[in-house]
Order: structure tokens, then C-alpha cells, then sequence
């Protein structure tokens, strides 16, 4: 039988994250934050001073990314992951990347029966076959406000203002880049966060994804 992959995607800071860990604890399935792979592309552009919107400098850094890499706290960081969001936007980086999230997906690590991925195009590029797709959002003030007290929280100096415009040049990039842009799937269940809290999120995706692993099976 093929593993059960679960996709969520969603725009930056709308909880999809923090989501996609909890299904996998709760369910026993291997999780991958795929946005940390793009983090760690850029992290290895800007480490040697390269530019990350130069398609053959990324597209190299793509291909050096090891899976040690992706809990480094260097990727955390607002530089990185604006970074992140210009290399994401580069056809070459996806390519590259796109086999270890699929070989991640068909072959969950630590011989669990599925997987959870979480990102920007799973269920659209990557596992259009996933037996669950979710599709966090938010509305962009919400989003901006989280991620402004995530950065406070980490103790970066940040204006909301600023946050909130950075926040609508990512959505700009992430929706308007050429290969696999943001979007819901046309099977996506559609979970907006704007009102709700991490449990609240945590409960409506439970019920969907408890559904679709009854019927797949053990």
C-alpha cells in the first residue's frame, strides 16, 4: 500500500506549519517543512556572498542542500527567509529540490506509514496525489501581526508596518512566480485561520485527515 501523505500549503505565517507538526505527532507520520529546504538554499547563497536571485548560483545551492541542514537555527533568521522566498521563485531551485520531497513522501523515514509535507505547492506539484490536502490562509494583517510577535519573540527589533509590507511582497512572489505559484488545490479543504488559534485549526484538521486515514487503511 502507498504511504498516506497529508499536504498543506498556505501563504507564510498563516499556522500552516505549526498544523502539519501536530498531524504528524498526533497520527505517528514523518514531517517535512519544506520551506526549510528553500531556507537552506538561500542560507548557502548568502553565506558566500551570492546573489539570490542569480538562477545558476541557486540552482548550485539548491543542489549542495543536505537533510542535516534543515534544523540549523541560521535558517530562522528574517534575512534568510526573504532570501528563501526570491530563490523559491526560481524554476531551476524547484526542480532541484522537487525529487527529495517526493522521495521523503514515498518513503517516510523511520518506516512510518505516512508522511505530512508542508509548503507551498505540495498538494499542486509535489504530491497531487496526497490522499489529504489542506490549505491554510489567513487574512495578510493576521499573518503580519504573527509574525511580527514571532520576531519579537526572538528578540529582532520589528515595525509592524514593515512586517506587513514584506509579508505582501512574499504573497506577491509566492503567487506570481511561474513555477508551481501558490494556490489551493481544486481538492483542498480550506482552513482559514484568521479567527482561529493553533487548537481551534488543530481540531478541523483532525476530523478531516482521522477520515481520510479510516479509509485508507492500516
Amino acid at each position: 500500500m502507498l504511504p498516506f501523505v497529508v499536504a498543506i500549503d498556505g501563504p507564510a505565517a498563516s499556522g500552516k506549519g505549526t498544523l502539519a507538526r501536530r498531524i504528524a505527532q498526533h497520527f505517528n507520520l514523518a514531517h517535512l517543512d519544506t520551506g526549510q529546504l528553500y531556507r537552506a538554499t538561500a542560507f548557502l547563497v548568502l553565506a558566500a556572498d551570492g546573489d539570490p536571485g542569480d538562477q545558476a548560483t541557486a540552482e548550485r545551492a539548491a543542489r549542495r542542500v543536505d537533510p542535516a541542514m534543515l534544523d540549523d537555527p541560521r535558517l530562522l533568521t528574517e534575512a534568510v527567509a526573504q532570501a528563501a522566498s526570491v530563490v523559491a521563485a526560481i524554476p531551476a531551485v524547484r526542480r532541484a529540490l522537487l525529487q527529495f520531497q517526493r522521495e521523503f513522501a514515498a518513503h517516510p523515514p523511520g518506516g512510518r506509514r505516512g508522511a505530512v509535507l508542508d509548503g507551498r505547492d505540495i498538494g499542486t506539484a509535489v504530491c497531487p496525489d496526497a490522499a489529504v490536502k489542506l490549505f491554510v490562509t489567513a487574512s495578510r494583517e493576521v499573518r503580519a501581526d504573527r509574525r511580527l510577535r514571532e520576531l519579537r519573540q526572538r528578540g529582532v527589533a520589528a515595525i509592524y508596518q514593515n512586517v506587513l509590507q514584506d509579508m505582501g511582497e512574499r504573497d506577491a512572489r509566492d503567487e506570481g512566480r511561474r513555477a508551481a505559484p501558490l494556490a489551493a488545490a481544486s481538492d483542498a479543504v480550506i482552513i482559514d485561520t484568521t479567527g482561529l488559534d493553533a487548537d481551534q485549526a488543530f481540531e478541523r484538521a483532525l476530523e478531516v485527515v482521522a477520515r481520510a486515514l479510516a479509509a485508507h487503511g492500516p
